[in-house]
């Protein structure tokens, strides 16, 4: 591969571990620690950057109080003659973050950035500032690229672990340097409340740091909040991001599991006073849109929106999509018509003509639901269906149809490059799609890859649906359910686009950074 080697970022950092000496949990807290105010804003909450294209980027901080965002960037860690951006004014009203964008920048470049919080009164009172780097994107080809991906954080009650150091998954995922992070959804479990202590295997004990609004499922905004905020206590996060630029998409566990709109939650679950999901969908958006840097989705805001395009120079778009909002209620899946489908009509013609005008040699659409892997839907206490696939080998129903509709169109426009990466069901494999094995038959084949769980319960290895002809190449996956990430089974996935040939290389890897499976892909080429 003639991907640049890995540059040496880490020296650069060292105003973000500043910060996170603040938050260091000993091995023995279980609780989150309580900060003490001093007389100047702390960014206690690290620094993150998103969206980042050949000329722009996002720069995201949280306050501990009222404060104005100021970020400087320099060609080197010594910011000598930096450039100042003047961001805005946090307050309540944001929980006091903020994201500032910025522009101008050159391109294929390391950026150094910090962030300053000032006084809003006295602009000479201000605090640390706090560092992070990132990398804008080449035009040149031949400098190629090299992102992960993964999903699904703190959930089924398995939280930050001091005694196993935290979500050591990250650490794996900085030292790879990639150029940005994709995180396919569940970034947060609203729903999943922490206990102090969790049962293991074999008599052992799982220890969490709890806080307060990890109490209970997540109903209020302050409530949306502090699950976001819950995440960003492990050091080994805030360093990540510090270091990594993100792509960000939503699932279903920054609301509520399996959601989908217009839902009433039942009686039968008093874990909730607000049985509307629509509102908690609409708090939950807000506080999503707060905490992480995402071109078009402002705080607080009704416009914007999650599915969007990030270009990453001539070899790679990303193709962000939203399979929540814009859904059709979760049932048995069958019908013959199903017009809205998983990404709604609006969607799926955006989705079209992007794919169509994208002139990049990969174009990588990035999922939160599997496309052929049968995810069920139990929780209203009838046997629905949650993805696309609904476990009828013959031709398309349901939500299928949408997606036959556009793997036709792909085929018929002749789009080549296209793969689909995604999280969700907490094991990763490797499925090929083939007309030859399927029940419809008008696309070309490609290949969809699964990663995840980054820390949460671990499950066994979803069923294949077979109206698109999967055939699963690879998985890892454990036989029983919800097993802990003290026993394994946790996962990411790598992309490496060789600037030279154009050759995309997908490895799978474990929490520690070890190649489970690897496939490379070449260009321009149909039916691979």
């Amino acid at each position: 591969m003639s991907h640049r080697p890995f540059p040496a970022r880490r020296s650069v950092l060292r105003g973000s571990l500043a910060a996170s000496a603040a938050l260091t949990l000993p091995t023995a807290l279980v609780s989150a620690p309580a900060f003490t105010r001093s007389g100047r804003p702390e960014a206690r909450w690290g620094v993150q950057a998103g969206d980042v294209t050949a000329g722009s980027g996002l720069v995201w901080v949280r306050s501990d109080r009222p404060a104005r965002m100021i970020v400087e960037t320099a060609a080197t860690e010594s910011f000598r003659n930096a450039r100042r951006w003047y961001g805005p004014l946090l307050g309540a009203g944001t929980d006091f973050t903020g994201t500032t964008p910025l522009h101008g920048l050159p391109s294929g470049e390391h950026i150094h950035y910090r962030v300053v919080l000032a006084d809003p009164d006295d602009p000479r009172r201000s605090g640390e500032p706090v560092s992070g780097t990132f990398r804008t994107v080449p035009r040149r080809r031949r400098d190629g690229v090299r992102f992960l991906w993964s999903g699904d954080l703190a959930g089924q009650g398995w939280g930050i672990n001091p005694e196993l150091g935290g979500y050591r998954i990250y650490e794996a995922m900085a030292r790879l340097d990639p150029d940005f992070f994709l995180c396919s959804g569940d970034n947060i479990y609203a729903d999943g409340p922490l206990a102090a202590t969790q049962a293991l295997p074999g008599g052992r004990t799982w220890r969490n740091v709890t806080t307060e609004e990890k109490s209970k499922v997540a109903e209020t905004l302050a409530e949306f909040r502090g699950n976001f905020r819950y995440n960003l206590l492990d050091d080994n996060l805030r360093r990540f991001n510090a270091q990594v630029p993100s792509i960000v998409q939503w699932d279903d566990h920054e609301v509520r599991n399996n959601w989908y709109p217009g839902e009433v939650i039942a009686d039968s679950d008093t874990r909730y006073t607000e049985k509307s999901v629509d509102v908690l969908a609409a708090r939950a958006r807000r506080a999503f849109s707060e905490y992480f840097p995402i071109t078009g989705l402002r705080p607080g805001a009704r416009e914007g929106r999650v599915n969007r395009v990030v270009r990453h120079g001539p070899l790679l778009d990303v193709f962000v999509l939203d399979m929540r909002t814009y859904r059709d209620p979760n049932s048995p899946d069958d019908q013959k018509t199903d017009p809205q489908g998983i990404l709604g009509r609006e969607q799926l013609e955006w989705l079209k003509r992007e794919l169509a005008g994208s002139r990049a040699v990969w174009k990588v659409i990035a999922a939160d639901m599997p496309l052929g892997l049968v995810v069920p839907d139990t929780t209203e206490g009838r046997p629905n269906f949650e993805a696309v696939a609904q476990g009828d080998p013959g031709a398309p129903l349901g939500r299928e149809l949408q997606i036959a509709e556009l793997l036709r169109f792909v085929k018929h426009r002749r789009i080549t490059g296209t793969v689909w990466l995604t999280a969700d069901v907490h094991h990763t494999s490797a499925q090929h799609y083939q007309p030859s094995r399927a029940a419809f038959t008008d696309f070309e084949p490609f290949w969809e890859f699964v990663s995840g769980p980054l820390n949460a319960g671990a499950f066994p290895a979803s069923d294949l649906d077979g109206t698109f002809g999967p055939e699963r190449v690879f998985v890892k996956a454990p036989t029983a359910s919800n097993v802990s990430p003290a026993d394994g089974y946790q996962f990411f996935g790598e992309v490496d686009i060789d600037g030279g040939s154009g050759e995309l290389t997908v490895r799978l890897r474990e929490q520690d950074g070890s190649v489970l499976f690897t496939q490379t892909l070449r260009p321009g080429l149909v039916g691979q």
